[in-house]
């Protein structure tokens, strides 16, 4: 019972994080604002962070949980890049 149960719970945090990703990447592509932009980019890894570690309790595969920090570490420095860019107009000084 509690095996189903968990698979279900899984199955359903995946939907919901799918549509999060969806809604981001809505964003990301319509933001009035480069700063709605960058919120959807860091949303949209968060999101993909997630779903990577829910396919990996699916799976029963650490692969997955090794791609989730990979995912969360680009994507902290591309946020903070892109936060840098817009505060000062440049990256690299």
């Amino acid at each position: 019972m509690s095996a189903t149960l968990l698979a279900g719970a899984i199955a359903f945090a995946q939907v919901l994080l799918a549509l999060a990703m969806a809604c981001a990447a809505f964003r990301l592509l319509r933001g009035p604002r480069a700063q709605d932009r960058v919120l959807a980019l860091d949303t949209l890894y968060v999101a993909a962070m997630l779903l990577m570690l829910t396919f990996g309790m699916r799976e029963a595969n650490a692969l997955y949980f090794e791609a989730a920090l990979v995912i969360g570490m680009l994507g902290f420095v591309a946020t903070a890049a892109l936060a840098k860019f817009l505060l000062r107009g440049e990256v690299i000084e």
